[in-house]
């Protein structure tokens, strides 16, 4: 029985690849499986149930190992197992196994997904020609120096590549379109948020099954795509890369880790989270994946800023939809050439300022109604002060007074505010 290569010679070097593993079927395409893993020069092992002699009569003669796996091996991960046991004496990194072997497979997109640490991977299967799965969208604003090189390393992991041209006045949507990708342009700058609601109504038209969001200056790593799908495919509805996590290289200035460490406490303080297991490690990471349920939702919701603090109206959006929040370990660039930057203490004020505002929105009774009858009731307690003291010594505390009556009309006015704006809440909510 032949055994297959694992390793193929390039420039005088080899190249270890994964085995490919199917399972004979009558299906068509078990055989466009079989021809495409030949074509891709993939190590391949056939598994021969009985129940299709032709094919197994053509991996045969195209030299592919072909097996007959015990009869006590009959479930899909049964034989996921067998074919792991069967290659672990041999130098390839691990085994690729389709659900269905006839499902028509991606082998270029799945040998670069390929976890090499991993026994047993899954595939990257194709998708239909009215169906769209990986879209990578990029913001763009003047990105002319690094939008090509990004557009032609994200091509490798996503179906369709689309820049969102904010009224860049550069050559950002000639490089854009060069490199290969779809350009939607805005006729004036509208800001990031503004390019992301278009990044979700694009998605939503083209019912993508996963959108990833990565910035045009090339500070992202489009090689993290395929492990964000991965874990939004186990169930997240958005997934984020966090310079915060184990696994993260990301050198942070120590400035920036301070000041982002504080918008995160204060992201997740004003949505009520408080445990350290629930709570989101990197709220203003750029790069996000989401899946089809968000991306429809988010598509509609107009209440996201223009402005940088989109990331966080995202956030409060999921929190509001109990979505599933998870993040991954992703590496952020901050040397490369014309980086976008802002000025650090104005953009900590406006996400800070956002925060506030959002929060009083949200929660009014907790943010307003509180303080404000505290507020109340120490101006009541300057004013048993202030007329004590007129009482026992004839002589009126102006001083006091207007104490008194700032505390207690601040008071009164924040509780009234607090309860109009909730039962505008409520009214909203029904």
């Amino acid at each position: 029985m032949s055994q297959p290569e694992t390793t193929t010679q390039s420039g005088g070097s080899a190249e270890r690849k994964p085995t490919v593993g199917l399972v004979a079927s009558d299906e068509f395409g078990v055989l466009e499986n079989l021809l495409n893993a030949v074509e891709h020069d993939l190590p391949t092992i056939l598994a021969d149930t009985g129940d299709a002699e032709t094919v197994a009569k053509v991996g045969r003669q195209l030299g592919i190992q072909v097996i007959e796996p015990p009869d006590s091996v009959e479930r899909t991960d049964e034989l996921r197992d067998h074919f792991a046991t069967i290659t672990s004496s041999q130098p390839a990194p691990g085994v690729i196994v389709p659900d269905d072997s006839s499902t028509p497979i991606d082998f270029e997109r799945t040998v670069s997904a390929f976890d090499p640490t991993e026994r047993v991977c899954g595939v990257v299967t194709k998708k239909a020609d009215n169906e769209l799965g990986v879209l990578a969208a990029i913001p763009a604003y003047n990105e002319e120096a690094a939008i090509a090189d990004v557009v032609t390393k994200t091509k490798q992991y996503a179906d369709l590549v689309l820049v969102i041209d904010d009224g860049s006045s550069d050559d950002t949507v000639p490089l854009a379109k060069e490199a290969g990708a779809t350009v939607v342009e805005h006729e004036e700058n509208g800001g990031y948020g503004a390019a992301l609601r278009t990044a979700f109504k694009e998605a939503s038209e083209r019912r993508a099954d996963h959108l990833v969001i990565l910035d045009g200056d090339g500070q992202h790593d489009p090689s993290d795509i395929p492990e964000a799908v991965e874990v939004q495919e186990d169930g997240a509805d958005i997934v984020i890369g966090s310079r915060f996590a184990d696994d993260s290289k990301t050198e942070l200035p120590l400035y920036r880790r301070f000041g982002l460490s504080v918008i995160n406490f204060l992201t997740n303080l004003s949505m009520g989270v408080v445990r350290s297991e629930s709570r989101v490690g990197d709220t203003q990471s750029g790069f996000r994946t989401y899946n089809p349920e968000a991306i429809e939702s988010l598509s509609g919701d107009e209440s996201i800023g223009s402005g940088m603090s989109a990331s966080t109206d995202i956030l409060y959006h999921a929190h509001q939809h109990e979505y599933e929040v998870e993040e991954i370990g992703t590496t952020i660039d901050y040397d490369v050439e014309e980086a976008s930057t802002h000025n650090p203490v104005s953009h900590g004020v406006s996400l800070v300022g956002n925060i506030l505002r959002t929060v009083e929105r949200e929660r009014p009774i907790t943010v307003l109604g509180a303080p404000g009858f505290i507020s109340a009731f120490v101006g009541l307690g300057f004013g048993y002060w202030t007329f004590s003291n007129y009482i026992s010594s004839g002589t009126f505390p102006l001083g006091l007074a207007l104490i008194s009556a700032t505390f207690t009309l601040a008071g009164v006015f924040a509780c009234f505010t607090s309860i109009i704006l909730h039962s505008l809440n409520s009214y909203l909510d029904e």
